[in-house]
């Protein structure tokens, strides 16, 4: 598993429990997660473009799961 993913909730450096490392910690793990969809889809080139434009919301999405309910 990836480092991105084990630190999503831990202090990233910035500030512990901070909105801006929550916030780098989801983009890091966005960003692994778009890699990873490219590194193994053949059309990569059109591929990343269209991942790279949903980074933010893919981070978003991330943020919002890490809420406990």
């Amino acid at each position: 598993m990836s480092e991105n993913f084990k630190n999503l909730l831990r202090n990233n450096g910035l500030a512990e429990g901070s909105a801006a490392a929550r916030r780098d910690a989801a983009v890091s793990a966005a960003l692994t997660l778009i890699n990873s969809k490219v590194g193994n889809t053949p059309e990569r080139a059109s591929m990343l473009k269209e991942e790279m434009a949903n980074l933010s919301d893919y981070a978003d999405k991330i943020q919002e799961a890490l809420k406990v309910k």
